[in-house]
Parts: structure tokens; C-alpha cells; sequence
């Protein structure tokens, strides 16, 4: 693979070409980290209201109607729905992995087979998120298992 950056003229925009044979899953990731790098979802605590960036969220869970961002060490509360906030992430890092849950793969630290063909996931802060059944396959062709 090749990179080349140019420098555009004052009066063009920034834009980023992807030129590719077959555009594959790690492709696919690199695009949607950069849409996502410099991305921020409102979070709340209390009365206080957070610019929570994309990348240091691990997780995002839907309990009892009310959806939490889950960073390494604060929970926010989203006022958004868990399908709009899939819909924001696109394609990048974070992918559902349960009917209730987002999670964010590039905070991955390991994987555990669990029961009844669910995987177990350590995250890097060591918090565990279990993956649904019908979501493992898609999981594991994303990271190349």
C-alpha cells in the first residue's frame, strides 16, 4: 500500500481519496476513524453537560430507556436514542454487539469464548461486555479471527 499527501491550493478543501482494489474491513475502519476522530457526543452528569470525544468512549448501553456513554473511568448519560447513536458512528470502530449494547473495538484488550457461543470481551479499562450470539460472527470477521 502506497500513501501520498498533497498539499491543496488556498482556495480548495481538504479531502481525503481512497484508491483501492477491494475494499476491505481495515479500509473500512481507517475511513471511519477518520470521520469519527474529531467527534464529540454530549454526555451528562448530574446538571453538568460534557463534550465526550468518540474515541475515548469503550461502550455505549441502553438500560431502562435511558442510554450511558461508558468511558475508561465516568459513565455519562446520552440524551440520544442507542439506534441514532449507531447511526452517528457509521462505519468506524464501533459496532452493536448485543441488543442493548455498542461497543467500541479499538478499546478491545482480549477476547473469551463464554457459554453458549457468546464471546466475553475484556476491555482495556478490564471491564467485561459479552457479545450476543447472533453478533459474534460479524465481530470476529471485523477483527480478522
Amino acid at each position: 500500500m502506497r500513501i501520498i499527501m498533497e498539499q491543496p491550493q488556498p482556495d480548495e478543501e481538504d479531502q481525503i481519496i481512497v484508491r483501492c482494489r477491494n475494499l476491505s474491513s481495515e479500509i473500512i475502519s481507517l475511513l471511519g476513524q477518520i470521520q469519527t476522530q474529531g467527534e464529540f457526543l454530549i454526555g451528562y452528569t448530574g446538571d453538568e453537560i460534557h463534550r465526550v470525544p468518540s474515541r475515548d468512549i469503550y461502550y455505549v448501553e441502553a438500560i431502562d430507556r435511558k442510554t450511558f456513554l461508558y468511558c475508561e473511568s465516568k459513565v455519562y448519560e446520552s440524551k440520544q436514542k442507542l439506534y441514532e447513536l449507531e447511526e452517528d458512528f457509521g462505519s468506524g470502530d464501533f459496532i452493536r454487539v448485543s441488543k442493548s449494547v455498542i461497543l467500541n473495538m479499538s478499546k478491545i484488550k482480549s477476547l473469551l469464548p463464554s457459554l453458549s457461543g457468546r464471546i466475553e470481551v475484556v476491555l482495556k479499562n478490564d471491564e467485561r461486555v459479552i457479545i450476543s450470539r447472533q453478533y459474534v460472527q460479524e465481530l470476529k470477521k471485523l477483527l480478522g479471527v
